[in-house]
């Protein structure tokens, strides 16, 4: 059959959300017989995720959940190429899924690899690409958790719908301090703070050695090509007062917090006093949908084109 009708395309479409040029291509396969043709697309799909492997898959959504009497909390993120697809009920059921392997799943384990109800989540991902035509993305998950034998709490936050998630360890040195109300007022607060100010670590002392000595030199080399150069002599102290800001940037502890306006190490101080007994901030992590992902913006004309082939 060399030729099938507009019709029968566009019911091929409706049954499968594949492409036109694929629709059409299935339907002369099959001798223009609509069962067989979806049969071939559903066969092809796999490779039509190959072939939108070049796609950028940006969106998609963020996600948290504190289990174990909140004494663990799990984040994944999960994503697709547009913000429309990232609100279909398919995508949403699969980050759900996502999820469910995560919580069960081993620190440092692959995503992709994770099993839900006998399937891996790539293989999910695949099924799904198939469905709604764009590349699927299980980028990454992680937890945190209060040591064993010690009290204290996890704590999660999701802010913009789903944009960006953070989540929290606290520990206290008694059950009373971690059931206080001023240690879940920090940590709600200061998760609200690592969500808004994005903290790469969570003190001075676990920002990486080579981490300082790159941003010193990069300090000092900004100094050398200043019209005049501060003497030489006066460059370490200079340096380490450079240094000293740049930890209040990217370190939690070190940082002033943007609703109080006072360090957060300050901060939880004082809650540990209100409290009655220390409190610490054992581990945070914060996800931001997309970060570190080029946005690609298609070309319409070839989008169309690639359609009409």
């Amino acid at each position: 059959m060399s030729s099938v009708s507009m019709e029968a395309i566009k019911q091929l479409r409706e049954r499968t959300q594949a492409g036109m040029a694929d629709c059409k291509s299935a339907l002369v396969e099959a001798s223009g017989d609509m069962d067989s043709a979806v049969e071939i697309i559903l066969k092809k799909g796999l490779a039509k995720s190959a072939k939108r492997s070049g796609k950028v898959a940006a969106e998609g959504e963020i996600r948290t959940q504190v289990l174990a009497g909140a004494r663990e909390a799990v984040i994944v993120e999960v994503n697709i190429e547009t913000d429309f697809s990232a609100r279909n009920e398919k995508f949403a059921a699969l980050v759900t899924q996502a999820m469910s392997a995560a919580v069960a799943a081993p620190v440092g384990a692959s995503f992709e690899s994770l099993v839900y109800e006998g399937k891996t989540l790539s293989e999910r991902a695949g099924e799904l690409t198939a469905i709604v035509g764009e590349k699927i993305t299980l980028r990454r998950f992680a937890k945190v958790a209060v040591s064993a034998g010690k009290s204290g709490f996890c704590l999660s936050y999701v802010h913009m719908a789903g944009k960006i998630g953070v989540l929290v360890a606290l520990e206290a040195a008694t059950d009373a301090a971690a059931a206080h109300e001023a240690a879940r007022t920090f940590a709600e607060e200061t998760a609200m703070q690592i969500a808004a100010m994005s903290p790469v670590a969570l003190n001075r002392e676990s920002v990486a050695a080579d981490e300082v000595a790159k941003q010193r030199d990069i300090f000092a080399a900004q100094m050398r090509e200043e019209a005049k150069p501060k003497p030489e002599a006066m460059w370490p102290k200079i340096l380490d007062g450079k240094i000293g800001k740049w930890f209040g940037e990217v370190a939690l502890m070190e940082q002033e917090s943007a609703q109080h306006k006072l360090p957060i190490k300050a901060l939880l101080e004082q809650a540990a006093v209100t409290a009655g007994a220390p409190l610490t901030v054992t581990a945070f992590v914060r996800y931001e949908l997309g970060e570190g992902i080029e946005k690609q913006i298609d070309d319409l004309q070839k989008g169309v084109a690639e359609l009409l082939q």
